[in-house]
């Protein structure tokens, strides 16, 4: 494993038949990108591989899209999954991570920390001609307890605090600078534009190298601290939905930056509401 947070295309392969790895495709895309992640993964995934939907394992009675469900709702998803509390998991997605970052941070959310993102994802499986399958296997359903940890994970409440109040953790947007500056438009409609006060901006994609790896740590450590973001001091990130700024959390623990949270509402959040303070 390159680091604890990820695992490459050579270890997933001579590790798939292993019992107790279990994999996940949690591909998400954006209505612009015209993409279907359900089709996509029935068409061909990595042979083994469940599929992990963050918008139907999600918060059933919220109005703001995949916010993170009870651990109870969770716990029966996975172990409906053919997963249990000993098993290690591996995400992964069609596109540049995020889906398989927001996935691997559920998983730790909820206590399980024998969780990696396939590093390259499907992208990069392929391209080296690795095995595809197009019928799902049949699982033996687990037992699967979730213990929620709620120092990773964060309200709007709780974000509303820290800046009204300051402290020391900082913010970073992982959203494209346009939609950062308030000068392009959100994806979703009926959104405020700018961003949060006092956040620095690191879109997520610049993690990414064109193979859809993550970029080694040299090069993460020089994209956060270009972006103003102090190294030594706590974290918590944004993004459109909670989903990209997953990525931002995986790029920080490849570095050995432990003290990080993810703001689940993020701009669908924010953005849409009248009591959170916005800077164009």
């Amino acid at each position: 494993m390159s680091n604890s947070s990820t695992v490459s295309t050579a270890w997933l392969a001579e590790h798939l038949d292993r019992g107790d790895v279990k994999v996940l495709d949690g591909s998400f895309y954006l209505p612009a990108e015209n993409r279907d992640a359900d089709a996509e993964f029935a068409e061909a995934h990595i042979p083994g591989a469940q599929r992990f939907n963050i918008d139907v394992v999600c918060a059933p009675d919220s109005d703001l899209p995949h916010m993170f469900p009870d651990a109870a709702a969770f716990g029966d998803a996975v172990g409906a999954m053919g997963i249990g509390n000993d098993d290690m998991v591996v995400t992964y997605d069609g596109g540049k991570l995020t889906g398989a970052c927001r996935v691997w941070w559920m998983f730790r959310a909820f206590g399980h920390d024998k969780v990696a993102v396939l590093d390259g994802g499907r992208t990069k499986w392929q391209a080296e001609g690795r095995a595809m399958e197009d019928t799902v296997a049949a699982v033996t359903p687990a037992s699967f307890r979730a213990v929620y940890q709620p120092d990773m994970v964060r309200s709007v409440d709780q974000m509303l605090a820290l800046i009204d109040q300051g402290d020391d953790r900082q913010i970073i947007d992982a959203r494209g600078a346009g939609r950062f500056d308030g000068t392009a438009a959100e994806p979703r409609a009926g959104l405020r534009s700018g961003h949060m006060p006092g956040a620095f901006n690191l879109p997520y994609d610049k993690l990414v190298q064109a193979d859809g790896t993550l970029h080694g740590p040299e090069q993460l450590r020089a994209l956060f601290i270009e972006a103003g973001v102090d190294l030594e001091r706590p974290v918590v990130t944004s993004c459109g939905s909670g989903v990209s700024a997953a990525v931002l959390l995986l790029g920080l623990e490849a570095l050995g930056h432990g003290n990080t949270t993810l703001y689940d509402g993020s701009w669908s959040e924010w953005g849409s509401r009248e009591d959170t303070p916005i800077v164009t």
